[in-house]
């Protein structure tokens, strides 16, 4: 199997006569016979039946030159090159590098700011109301003198600790950009080919604690146009959120879901016990909650939220590109006791319980990723990483540019991520088609890698499902990733899994399944079990299947898929089940080491980096959880 490349053009490079680090062909992996299926097979159900065929990879999160920290940072692209260059084309980034990605994505939600819409061009350009104010006068002449940075630190702690002097959500000012941003959400989307949503970021900050939300339509221009989105001028609690989506529902019978930005920025505040009132949850607030935020953004440029080791002590991948230091202006510290609320399998966990308190679970959400990027570039893949701001496009000196800082400390540019991507099951590549799968929750989260991932949870399952047409199997005997499984007398589940390597990526390590319990004593337990994985690796004392190895030459950074499997499957029954309790089940898969995107700049631009720096990762995806109810 040969591997291509992704294509990355930057400019700087030609003029340096650099050449791109190239990955090795894997020979010994092509001819190691670790799978007896293809794409087809994973994919394949009958022509009768309209189950989900195919896995549609895209960015549900990314800002244009219209998001005011974007223009703020440098971003002087906008919308036209966003769908551009997530359609495939070439385009020209901010700092005048030519980006372009290796294989177009499928869909697109360009979620810019609600606050602050129209701002920007006037500030740089010195003109309209906003230049009335302080601090429009004060941006205007910094950005005069290049002080990009600091004039996009000052609005962002400005606006997150509301000592702004001027309104942010003035109607007259957003409603022309909202019409540029359906109109472009329109010409660009093309039902069967590509998918524009409409959508924007809800920017909810509370003292500097990050509640963000992503809400997408399932609708076209002709019902969205005429609601402004939500601000964080009018308020900050997610309820009021859900009110207006409410109202928006009501009054022009479309659909509309909102997903939250991980939580790793919220210092405890994301999956809280209590609503921003400090009032209890009851019944109503946690069924508006599910119906409102089906989804969750597990990972994405600002640090990966499935795990953490300190929840997660014996489980040895949950230390992965944790960001536990502050919150999103870095105006207060973390503190441990803040981690259980910010985590996605913490969360998980803690639904179960609220479950059983108040008989419906708000935190029963589906995972995806996503970018965050702030440079109208979604990139995911760390070998053509263009950062989450402009800013920090490639260059021999941004990784060690400061990212977020205060008296309080500094988070650098090296400690971002270059991830995630959004994959969802569907019968098609139509607004209506992946809005409704994203709604029933059958997707799965990528750290920026293209795997193909199918997980059902049943009662019956053998081996032959999985030989023998997966999917059909999978959906007329059970459940697929994002349903829920009720007591069937004591008999135990079964789960059938397939995982397929992206042919551009990491060959596969592990497939795991990561399960979170609720105990008679109202306890909350969890267990992470290897269920396949690559090689003839045994599990040794300690329970733990060992390393993989590692290929990753850190000279040149060039890899090779000798080691690791192109596919693996499995059909796994739990072996610790209990019928009486509730239960959630994710899979977790894990690729080879690969190099991070710090890893290619340093041989690009033969960067000097100190020993902080991370220069290899081992990308993964996860899957949204089957639920077990006893009731």
């Amino acid at each position: 199997m040969k591997y291509s490349y992704l294509a990355v053009f930057i400019s700087a490079l030609a003029m340096q006569g650099c050449e791109q680090p190239t990955k090795t062909q894997n020979k010994a992996a092509e001819n190691k016979p670790v799978a007896t299926k293809s794409v087809k097979t994973i994919a394949k159900v009958s022509p009768k039946k309209q189950y989900p065929q195919q896995a549609y990879f895209g960015d549900t999160h990314l800002h244009t030159d219209l998001s005011l920290d974007a223009g703020a940072f440098g971003n002087r692209i906008g919308l036209e090159e966003a769908y551009r260059f997530a359609k495939g084309e070439e385009v020209t980034s901010s700092t005048g590098q030519r980006a372009k990605l290796s294989r177009p994505l499928d869909f697109i939600v360009v979620a810019d700011h609600s606050d602050g819409m129209g701002f920007f061009p006037d500030i740089i350009g010195g003109s309209g109301p906003i230049m009335d104010t302080e601090e429009g006068k004060k941006w205007h002449q910094w950005l005069k003198e290049g002080k990009a940075t600091e004039t996009a630190i000052d609005m962002i702690t400005r606006f997150s600790q509301r000592t702004l002097t001027f309104s942010t959500a003035e109607p007259e000012m957003m409603t022309p950009v909202w019409k540029s941003t359906v109109d472009a959400a329109e010409r660009y989307n093309e039902p069967g080919k590509f998918t524009a949503f409409i959508g924007y970021e809800w920017t909810s900050l509370i003292e500097g604690n990050n509640l963000h939300r992503v809400v997408v339509y399932r609708d076209d221009a002709d019902k969205v146009i005429n609601t402004l989105p939500f601000t964080n001028e009018e308020s900050s609690d997610p309820e009021k959120l859900w009110q207006h989506m409410a109202a928006y529902e009501k009054n022009t019978g479309g659909k509309v879901l909102a997903i939250p930005h991980n939580g790793n920025l919220s210092n405890g505040m994301m999956f809280m016990e209590t609503t921003i009132d400090g009032k209890p949850f009851d019944q109503a607030y946690t069924q508006k909650r599910i119906k409102w935020e089906p989804l969750y953004e597990v990972t994405q440029i600002k640090g990966d939220g499935e795990a953490h080791s300190f929840l997660s002590p014996d489980d040895e991948f949950a230390d992965y590109e944790n960001w536990d230091k502050t919150n999103l202006d870095y105006s207060q510290v973390k503190s441990q006791d803040m981690l259980e609320y910010e985590y996605g399998r913490s969360a998980l966990k803690l639904g179960l319980k609220l479950k059983e308190q108040l008989g419906t679970n708000p935190y029963k959400f589906g995972m995806i990723g996503s970018t965050d990027s702030h440079t109208s570039l979604a990139t995911a893949d760390d070998d053509n990483f263009f950062g989450k701001a402009s800013n920090a496009e490639p260059s021999a000196e941004r990784a060690m540019h400061p990212f977020m800082q205060s008296k309080n400390g500094t988070i650098y540019t090296h400690e971002t991520l270059a991830s995630g991507y959004a994959a969802v099951w569907s019968t098609d590549n139509t607004r209506k088609a992946l809005w409704d799968a994203m709604a029933r929750k059958e997707t799965y989260a990528t750290t920026g890698s293209r795997m193909t991932v199918r997980f059902f949870g049943g009662w019956h399952y053998t081996e032959q499902d999985i030989n023998n047409n997966l999917a059909e199997n999978g959906y007329s005997k059970g459940v697929p990733m994002g349903g829920t499984l009720t007591a069937k007398t004591s008999e135990t589940p079964s789960f059938i899994i397939a995982a397929m390597q992206d042919p551009e990526g990491g060959s596969l390590d592990r497939v795991q399944v990561v399960k979170g319990w609720l105990n008679i004593d109202g306890s909350l337990d969890e267990k992470v079990y290897d269920v396949a994985w690559a090689g003839d690796r045994k599990i040794n004392a300690q329970g733990k299947v060992p390393s993989v190895g590692n290929t990753v030459n850190l000279t040149d950074a060039s890899w090779d898929n000798s080691i690791g499997a192109t596919e693996l499957t499995a059909t796994w029954q739990d072996p610790d089940f209990s019928p009486e309790q509730e239960a959630f089940y994710y899979v977790r898969v894990i690729e080879i080491p690969t190099p991070r995107w710090t890893l290619y700049d340093k041989v690009r631009f033969d960067a000097k980096f100190d020993e902080t720096v991370k220069l290899t990762n081992t990308e993964r995806a996860y899957t949204s959880p089957i639920w077990y109810s006893p009731k």
